[in-house]
């Protein structure tokens, strides 16, 4: 599954922000700009995926 941030505004003009497909700290990272930008957070709430590592990769190059 391809990560991706849901917002949802309310009729109220309440908004939650949902990162979805993500691992570890890398939700909180995506969805930052976002934070920063509407102001204040009300609440935040860290899923059970926050507690799962995110899959590092790593690239060695051949030859030489």
């Amino acid at each position: 599954m391809k990560p991706t941030i849901e917002i949802t505004v309310s009729p109220v003009g309440d908004i939650h922000i949902e990162g979805v497909g993500f691992k570890g700290a890398d939700c909180e990272a995506a969805t930052r700009f976002l934070e920063e930008a509407l102001g204040v957070v009300g609440q935040r709430r860290r899923k059970p995926e926050f507690h799962q590592q995110a899959r590092a990769t790593q690239k060695q190059p051949l030859g030489t």
